[in-house]
């Protein structure tokens, strides 16, 4: 069963990982960089992130 774009960009692209806590967040790539998001966690609040990990 091959993988479409589609499906590929829904699943992986301008999602985020915290990388304190783990969660993920959806957002622009632009505004991680910027550093105007923030994990949604309300112990943490990290501006550390990561991009998902595509395997």
């Amino acid at each position: 069963m091959g993988t479409f774009p589609e499906a590929k960009a829904r699943l992986l692209d301008d999602i985020f990982v915290c990388k304190k806590c783990k969660t993920k967040v959806r957002a622009t790539t632009l505004r991680v960089l910027k550093g105007e998001v923030r994990c949604r966690n309300n112990t943490c609040r990290s501006k550390a992130l990561r991009p998902m990990r595509k395997k």
